[in-house]
């Protein structure tokens, strides 16, 4: 369905049926620039076919044209970067064209995206939980993330230790033996900077 020229894209999200390496190209210019056009879509990959669509309903002096792509990854690529661009002074409307799809395109384009699926979730990248370290607590390391993390402990701890003695300055030393904070994991985070004082 043809937008109104002055009408805001629609944000959107597309699942893989609404995707499709067909697409339909409305509003360009009727100056027989079929060729550049052409040539335009085919910087994102291979083109099977550029056709004008006569029978399309369209503004005065536009046309509208069909694009297939080889990949439907192509034809993603390519409205993403082509909608609502401007080619030779009209603003292009790409839109996705599934209805064209034979029953052998969609089901190689659910192929193609289960073994993409497949393939982020098998990558060691996706294997490790979000915000996990590889390192544990207990464990030293002359790494880079060892060391970042040694040095954000000891500023907890400095910070912790000046606003201590702001707070009560009857307090000069505290016992290396003594829960001081009333946060446990403050206490732990102590305990732990004290341990690898002591080692290094």
């Amino acid at each position: 369905m043809a937008r109104d020229r002055g009408e805001p894209a629609a944000v959107r999200v597309y699942t893989v049926c609404d995707e499709s390496k067909y697409l339909i190209v409305r509003n360009v210019p009727s100056l027989g620039c079929g060729d550049e056009l052409g040539t335009l879509f085919s910087t994102y990959g291979p083109l099977e076919e550029c056709t004008p669509m006569d029978g399309e309903d369209c503004e005065e002096y536009t046309d509208v044209f069909f694009i297939k792509f080889s990949q439907v990854s192509n034809a993603r690529f390519a409205k993403r970067k082509l909608d609502e661009s401007v080619f030779l002074g009209n603003r292009l409307q790409v839109s996705y064209a599934p209805q064209f799809e034979s029953v052998l395109d969609t089901k190689e384009k659910l192929e193609v995206r289960r073994k993409e699926v497949l393939s982020r979730i098998r990558s060691p990248a996706g294997s490790r939980p979000e915000g996990v370290s590889q390192y544990s607590l207990g464990q030293g390391s002359s790494s880079g993330n060892s060391h970042h993390h040694m040095s954000s402990n000891k500023r907890d701890y400095t910070q912790a230790m000046h606003a201590s003695h702001i707070k009560d300055a009857r307090f000069s030393h505290v016992s290396s033996n003594k829960d001081y904070f009333p946060s446990e994991s403050m206490n732990a985070t102590v305990n732990l900077v004290r341990e690898k004082l002591d080692q290094g």
